[in-house]
């Protein structure tokens, strides 16, 4: 049986109660001589219970999920008893309506062998017309929810396949810079390692699901500069900012590490000095901003326009996980390297 939805009901109804409208203007239209009242009360009244018989009927009949329609002989019969049950019943009410109120007193006679046939006709076309509409919405509806199911596999799909060519790119990063220190400061490489397992450790976990807490997200990213911190020395500094209120708002995984990977090998490393990274999440109205800013060498030098390897991955991953509602806004000047993400609060 299909699940009872009262409004698609009622709307299914007024739509009825509007084609029988039409059909009752058709007929005072092709018999102008006839007074309009009449037509409109047998056509709602006959509408109305096909509508009734066959509408709220489906509901106890094991229906196919496609069309929400009961299968094989069992909806061809309940069609042909709601248009039988609809002409004879409706018929009655109608009888009743005109004496009730009085409608059609003073019209011309009627040839009531033609009247009777082209009320069975009207009736049959009507409700054949109807019922078919109804199933092919119902069918139509199905198709839709399907094609959005599919749409959101693909996405799924398409970032997973993001996230693979993300993980190697940081990795690889990372194993130069280990490669670099081992012949310099074999200590300081011994604790590069160890960060970088915990940190390969928590990647593993994150990388099992699409999204994960921010709070992850910038614990991580915490191991990371740690990691960067222990090759560049006094060079780098960082700030993370993240509100106790936000920690548990679900993002991509790996969304900062690109920015923040941009921020060292194009800002700070190039700088003499070296210089900060500042990550803050906030939120703003109904949206989630995060900003990765950084004091490092800024205009000329590195992906200026927002479009390397990095930057390129959190838009599509974005786009994939959010559509038009997410962003990333890229920009350098003269203090540096600015980052600012936005994305729905769910």
């Amino acid at each position: 049986m299909i699940r009872f939805d009262a409004v698609s009901k009622l709307r299914h109804m007024l739509q009825v109660a509007a084609f029988t409208l039409v059909i009752a203007t058709a007929q005072v239209l092709f018999t102008p001589d006839r007074p309009y009242g009449p037509p409109v009360a047998y056509s709602l009244a006959i509408g109305l219970v096909c509508w009734a018989i066959i509408d709220l009927g489906r509901n106890f009949f094991p229906s196919a999920a496609e069309t929400g329609w009961p299968q094989g002989p069992a909806g061809i019969a309940l069609v042909v008893v709601g248009i039988a049950g609809g002409f004879f019943i409706g018929n009655r009410i109608g009888d009743a309506l005109c004496h009730a109120f009085g409608l059609g007193a003073g019209a011309p006679p009627v040839d009531a062998a033609m009247d009777l046939r082209s009320s069975v006709m009207i009736t049959v076309l009507a409700g054949i017309v109807g019922s078919y509409y109804f199933y092919s919405v119902g069918k139509s509806n199905y198709l839709e929810r399907k094609m959005g199911e599919a749409r959101r596999h693909a996405d799924e799909a398409r970032l997973k396949l993001l996230e693979t060519q993300l993980e190697p790119h940081m990795l690889f990063n990372t194993l130069a810079n280990l490669r670099a220190l081992i012949g310099v400061d074999p200590e300081r490489a011994q604790h590069m390692l160890d960060h970088m397992i915990a940190y390969l450790r928590a990647t593993l976990d994150a990388s099992r699901a699409t999204t994960h807490p921010l709070g992850s997200e910038f614990d991580r990213l915490r191991d990371y500069l740690e990691l960067m911190a222990i090759r560049m020395g006094p060079r780098l500094a960082f700030t993370l900012e993240l509100p106790p209120d936000l920690a548990g708002v679900p993002v991509p995984t790996l969304l900062l590490q690109p920015l923040v990977e941009n921020s060292i090998q194009h800002g700070l490393e190039p700088k003499v000095e070296g210089g900060r990274i500042t990550v803050r999440a906030a939120r703003e109205g109904g949206q989630l901003v995060i900003t990765v800013d950084d004091t490092g060498v800024g205009d000329g030098h590195g992906p200026s326009s927002g479009n390397g390897f990095g930057l390129a991955q959190i838009r599509e991953r974005l786009a994939a996980l959010h559509g038009d509602e997410a962003s990333l806004d890229f920009r350098t000047g003269p203090d540096g390297a600015h980052a600012r993400i936005t994305l729905p609060l769910e």
